[in-house]
């Protein structure tokens, strides 16, 4: 009799570690729950999925990086490291080869054989260190192309200037070794999130509107750079037509990129991805899921959600929302969407960085 009673306290106690009030306040569309699938993760912004399951997380004011793991398959990760400490923002986390490679304002580092070491995590390697160390818009989205180079941003050092360094508001590649650091794409402000398209491979890239030209101006785009060379208006023009009042005066905005999506100004549009599983219904397939993180200065907030872009022929032709609620009818915040992960079953976790906790989305037919 003693022993099931402890047995079952301890499975009250786990049940209750992963209640989570916020997620019963959340919207989904009919068939979809979410849950909670990791906590104590103060700061949880981007992730990136090892090969062999480990959920990789970063953070900016934490200063940390995490790692998870779901060691019963039950879709709520037990096992919880802290990777590093003490770094300057170490938002964008990415993995190749066993390797896991973290990007801070300035630098990327490599932690190399990460897979077999979370409780004694190696020490890192600097894999470049050129970049800026300007903190605004300083922090950075990390992916590995489809051709093996590794991407990141370069966000302005500012809300709106032109600076005199080239490399400022940029989407930059280079080789895994740190060598070949070429510029992809200019004229970009603030992009914290990027994929491939999975038919096309064309890059697809979310970024965030200059602030203080009103509640409703200019919109934050979705981008896509289908070859490198393309500027996409920043600091001269805005959501594609909109000339900037100060830099845009004597410039034709018809001279650089257009958005392929304008979402609504100031809803911070952060990490992205296409949906590739088979878990979810046929008309999720090949669509693009979208955090909106929330704005910080429009008098009434919008965004704090997940949607997701419809595409027809490579294209995005209509938004719907997916999960909403973070964002409560009186006003209060309750959670902060920053990433979208897709895992190897087909469900999608969601990092929330106000909360510090990870999301899982499944679909039970």
């Amino acid at each position: 009799m003693l022993r099931l009673t402890i047995l079952l306290w301890c499975w009250l106690a786990a049940a209750h570690a992963f209640t989570d009030p916020v997620a019963t306040l959340l919207k989904l569309p009919p068939g979809f729950h979410i849950d909670l699938y990791a906590r104590d993760l103060p700061d949880a912004r981007s992730l990136a999925l090892g090969d062999d399951g480990t959920v990789y997380v970063g953070s900016r004011k934490a200063g940390k990086v995490y790692a998870v793991r779901d060691e019963d398959g039950d879709g709520r990760a037990e096992r919880r490291f802290v990777i590093a400490t003490g770094l300057t923002m170490p938002n964008g986390v990415a993995f190749r080869n066993g390797a896991l490679y973290v990007a801070e304002v300035s630098r990327i580092l490599r932690f190399p054989g990460i897979s077999g070491r979370l409780a004694d995590p190696p020490k890192p390697e600097v894999v470049f260190d050129g970049f800026p160390g300007d903190l605004w818009h300083g922090w950075k989205y990390l992916r590995f192309g489809p051709e093996g180079k590794l991407y990141t941003g370069v966000g302005a050092p500012c809300n709106i200037c032109k600076p005199a360094d080239e490399i400022y508001a940029t989407l930059v590649r280079l080789n895994p070794d740190g060598s070949g650091l070429e510029i992809f794409a200019k004229g970009v402000r603030n992009s914290v999130g990027f994929d491939w398209h999975p038919e096309t491979g064309s890059l697809w890239f979310t970024d965030n509107g200059r602030d203080w030209l009103g509640d409703d101006r200019p919109p934050d785009e979705l981008n896509q750079a289908p070859r490198p060379g393309l500027h996409f208006g920043y600091p001269y023009c805005h959501g594609g037509d909109i000339p900037d009042p100060r830099f845009g005066r004597d410039v034709d905005c018809k001279e650089f990129e257009p958005p392929a999506w304008r979402f609504p100004a100031h809803v911070a549009p952060l990490g992205i991805r296409f949906y590739t599983g088979a878990r979810f219904p046929r008309r999720y397939r090949g669509q693009l899921f979208v955090a909106e993180h929330g704005s910080w200065n429009r008098s009434q907030p919008v965004g704090y959600r997940v949607v997701w872009l419809e595409f027809d022929h490579g294209r995005p032709v209509a938004e719907h929302p997916f999960v909403e609620g973070w964002l409560r009818p009186d006003g209060r915040v309750m959670g902060r969407p920053v990433d979208v992960l897709q895992l190897p079953d087909g469900s999608l976790l969601v990092s929330d960085d106000l909360r510090g906790v990870i999301y899982r989305i499944d679909y039970r037919r």
